[in-house]
Order: C-alpha cells, then structure tokens, then sequence
C-alpha cells in the first residue's frame, strides 16, 4: 500500500513539473509573423541584424526583409523529397525512435543559421551559416538577389565578419573545438586564410581602423582550464591593437573588473565599446542550496525519463503527447556576447527604452572614449551596436534598434525579438 501510495505522488510530482515548464516555455512566446514591427520613425541608413538565426535586411526606404538563402532553400526541398519518398512511415512504429522523436518530423527545420554578417561594396552582403556540424561563407548580391557560396565545410565556424572598405579583405573571429578563437583575416573571395593571433584566448570581434591600414582592434579573453583540459572559465575581455606590420600587440583597455567589448572606431579617431561588469564564475554556499533543494526535482526528472524509454521500447508510445503546439524558442537561457541572459526575468525587471523592455541589464553600456581618454555613456542596456558610414549610431537593446541623433537622444527604427547583433552599412 505505501509502495503505490508513493508511486502515485511521484507521478503527480513528475505530472506538476512537466505542465510548469511547458507553461513556463510558453507563455512568453508569440507567433513569428507578429515579431516583426517597423515603426514610424524613419532612417536614412541601410543596416542588417540578426534575429533568432535569421538575417534581415532594412533599406534606406524603411523597407523590412529577410535575406533567404538559396542554399538552405535547396536543403529544404531535398528534406522535402525525402519526406515524401518515405511518406508510407508516418503514424507508424518505424517513424518513431526511442527518444520519442518521429524520424520525419524532427528534420522538418534546417538547422543551419545565421552567425555573422557585414555589408560588402556594390551593394552585396556576406554572412556566415552554421549548424552543429558544418559552416558556411557565403555572398549575396541584394540587387540581383542571388547567392554565391564561397566556403563550405565540417567543423568551421566564423564570427564577427569586418569587411575592409577598400580592399575587401575580412576579418573575422575564427573559433576551434578546444574553445579557443583567434582572429583571421580572408580574402574578399572567403580564401587565402591567415591566423592573426594565437594563444589559449578567445579572440573576437575585430574591426578595422580607419585611415590606419596597417593596425586592427580586437577584444580579447583568456581561459582557464581544468586538469582534463575543459574550458572551466573565461577571464574578463580587454581591447587589444594588433599591428599586422610586425604582429606586436597592445593593450588598450584592461580592467579585472569590467569586459569591454565591440572596440569600433570613428572618422575622428574616438573608440565606442560596450562596458559590462566581469561576473567571474564561481560556486558558492548559495549554488550548494539551490542544487540541494533542486535534487529531488532533478531526480523525478531523471526518473521520468527512464521510465519514458521503456515505455517507447515496449509499447511505442511516451508518457506524454508530443502533438501540442509548437513553441517558438524557450526565452529563459538566451546567449549574448558570451553571457546567458534570462530573457523572462529581464522582460519583468530590465529598463525599458522609449517604451520598449530591454534584453540585457542596465549595466551594459555604450561607451565613447576620445583619444585624450576622457570616456562618454552614451547609452545603457546596450546588447549591440555599430557605426554607419557617417558615424551614426545604431544600437539594440535585444528588442529593438535605436538610431542616435546628435544630442544623444535615441529614436526607435525597428522592434523585434531577441536581436543578437546589428550591423551598419
């Protein structure tokens, strides 16, 4: 009699905890054709961002559009045809594997996305696309709306894209297995490779200086790692100047305390930068009392899922259904610039900007240092940014892209969901 009377409050526990997190997941969820919002002001600058793996395009005419790659279109459709070839599986055994998944449906999306893009002259972008197992660099010509691919292989994985307005030549942040990235600059044809920096750092986010072909800014993070060799944590991020004449490198801005990050400069010389506070990683009494009072839920959790694969193994069927609807993303653990930022909490408890609620908190800011290093806050709650070519600002927030005027003041361009990065023209 206790044996069931346990087992029936096990499996009300383990019932409580899935509808929670499945009400958690979705109720800050919306439906993607509602994400998109163009707002009444108006800009008379080009600029893309990215949006949950997708790249989108906003013209000189406020006019929104999402770049759609030719080559993931053709993967669909070869998804398509195999969909249809092995149509006689679905609603069957064969179409269900033992982790509850149907082998047909579970391929129905592409995983490849948008990483990394930047504008190139003659009206033309290049962007970056990964999954977890392949990459690729490829050119897109916004006149003809065609797409050339210039690189495509297993395991690379290209960030930060900064095209040299003269030469062509690109940067960008090349990142290995080992959790290392260094900068590498391509040439304007994706080939001819060559590693600037090296060493057990993460190398990011490079840009060119104008008017100083031969000096490159970067930021830079160092790793600490276990006695197995995994990355246990990252150090704060500095600025660092790479001289591509005799590769001698300077610290610009250091501070145990503080990441700066996304070094850009203007015309005038002045460095703009994001400042955040360093949160070193750390386990504490506070970690202790959270995994100790977690524990039984881990454990019906894990629970829950034993008896979910004898279930699928002998009868075919889960414990659950899986024909509810589909949610969009999961907005708690959401990754910016290396952080991993609790989107529901900060809906509730961030700034809002002109109305709109911020993704990252308050402490994040735009930073303008002058070559005398007296430093500016231009702007907070900052998750990206970038300068046009007559040294205009554009930010976000993560729900919005903010044009700023000269008096600082900023104006809303553009509202959507989860913007990773903005990048000017």
């Amino acid at each position: 009699m206790h044996i069931i009377l346990i087992a029936i409050i096990v499996l009300l526990l383990i019932y409580i905890f899935i509808v929670s997190q499945k009400t958690s997941s979705q109720s800050y969820s919306e439906p993607a054709e509602t994400l998109i919002k163009n707002s009444s002001s108006d800009t008379n600058h080009e600029f893309i961002f990215i949006s949950r793996g997708k790249l989108f395009l906003n013209n000189t005419s406020n006019q929104l559009e999402e770049i759609h790659s030719p080559y993931v279109q053709e993967m669909i459709d070869r998804m398509n045809r195999k969909k249809q070839l092995h149509g006689w599986k679905q609603n069957t055994s064969l179409s269900t594997s033992f982790v509850g998944q149907n082998d047909i449906s579970a391929n129905d999306q592409v995983g490849l996305q948008v990483v990394g893009a930047q504008f190139c002259p003659d009206n033309k972008l290049i962007y970056f696309m990964k999954d977890s197992n392949v990459g690729g660099l490829f050119k897109y010509d916004a006149t003809t709306k065609t797409e050339h691919r210039l690189l495509h292989q297993q395991n690379l994985y290209y960030e930060n894209l900064a095209v040299n307005p003269d030469s062509g030549k690109i940067l960008c942040s090349d990142h290995h297995e080992n959790g290392t990235a260094d900068v590498t600059i391509l040439n304007d044809d994706g080939h001819g490779s060559e590693q600037l920096t090296e060493g057990d750092t993460v190398d990011s986010s490079p840009a060119w200086i104008p008017g100083d072909v031969s000096s490159i800014l970067y930021q830079s993070s160092g790793l600490a790692r276990s006695e197995e060799g995994y990355v246990i944590a990252h150090g704060p991020s500095a600025i660092k100047m790479l001289n591509l004449d005799n590769n001698e490198v300077v610290s610009v801005l250091e501070d145990v305390n503080f990441d700066f990050l996304q070094p850009r400069v203007d015309r005038q010389g002045n460095l703009y930068f994001i400042k955040r506070p360093y949160e070193a990683q750390q386990y504490g009494g506070s970690n202790l009392i959270l995994d100790t009072l977690l524990f039984p839920f881990r454990l019906l959790r894990a629970l829950f899922h034993y008896l979910n694969f004898f279930s699928l193994m002998y009868s075919r069927k889960p414990l659950t259904s899986a024909s509810g609807p589909k949610v969009e993303a999961d907005l708690k653990d959401i990754l910016i610039k290396g952080k991993r930022i609790d989107a529901e909490k900060a809906l509730r408890t961030e700034s809002r900007i002109n109305g709109i609620p911020s993704l990252v908190p308050k402490s994040w800011q735009l930073i303008k240092r002058t070559q005398k290093g007296a430093e500016t806050v231009l702007a907070t709650n900052v998750a990206s940014f970038d300068l046009t070519s007559d040294d205009t600002i554009l930010y976000s927030n993560g729900y919005a892209v903010f044009q700023m005027a000269q008096n600082n003041q900023s104006q809303v361009i553009l509202r959507d969901k989860l913007i990773a990065d903005v990048i000017a023209s």
